[in-house]
């Protein structure tokens, strides 16, 4: 108990913006899907696809798409290998719409483990290398390097000796840094942080869906944006 406790102070640290003003204050909508399907004992494969509306829900900024193959040392770690495309709508000042694609490669490696009982606690390390295409009329393409980490918290209203059905409080937070040609990205090593907190239901072991507020905090050449968004993801795995 005492260690859910701690555990549960320090994602509420986490979860403080960075700053309490920002540059730019913005409002948008996410949606995800995250699926987990397991082949064998030590393979399997994963998926996840998200859209994510601009500034006032105006229009669908960005579309995600991520298969993995995934490798589990064992029922608490795992290692991934995974390709990126996403897509990214924009408006000029004149409202003239554009476009710009991105493809990814990366690696990951996932390590689970337990608060108390029942709670879980998930580690991600992910590397991932980034190919920006030109945006229309623009020749802007580059290459980056990120290295992100993030760790997730799922906390079970219920307090039985296993968790398979039933309400929980979702706590996450996830740090991005810039490792190669930051100058390109926003020209800081400090990429973006994202702290999420959502109320979930298990419906049976293997899916759950929750709903709650991110807060993105992100950092630009000369300034800085928070994003305040409101997300539905569901979750599967089998």
């Amino acid at each position: 108990m005492k260690n859910k406790v701690l555990s549960l102070l320090l994602f509420i640290a986490f979860l403080a913006p960075c700053k309490l003003l920002a540059q730019e204050n913005q409002f948008s909508g996410w949606t995800a899907v995250f699926h987990t399907q397991r082949f064998s004992k030590h393979w399997g494969a994963s998926f996840d696809g998200q859209f994510r509306s601009a500034n006032h829900f105006d229009y669908l900024r960005n579309i995600l798409l991520r298969p993995s193959i995934n490798y589990y040392f064992d029922k608490n770690k795992m290692a991934a290998l995974g390709y990126a495309y996403v897509t990214t709508n924009g408006r000029t000042a004149t409202g003239e719409k554009t476009f710009r694609p991105e493809s990814r490669i990366w690696e990951q490696l996932i390590i689970n483990t337990k608060i108390g009982k029942i709670s879980t606690l998930q580690h991600r390390f992910r590397l991932e290398q980034r190919f920006l295409g030109n945006t229309t009329n623009l020749n802007n393409h580059y290459f980056s390097q990120r290295l992100r980490y993030f760790a997730r918290a799922v906390l079970p209203f219920k307090h039985d000796s296993t968790f398979t059905q039933g309400p929980f409080i979702a706590l996450q937070n996830e740090v991005f840094v810039n490792v190669q040609n930051k100058d390109k990205v926003n020209k800081h090593f400090f990429d973006q942080n994202r702290a999420y907190v959502a109320f979930g239901y298990r419906i049976r072991k293997e899916i759950d869906v929750d709903l709650g507020y991110m807060n993105q905090y992100t950092k630009q050449a000369e300034a800085y944006t928070i994003n305040h968004i409101l997300q539905l993801a569901f979750y599967t795995r089998f």
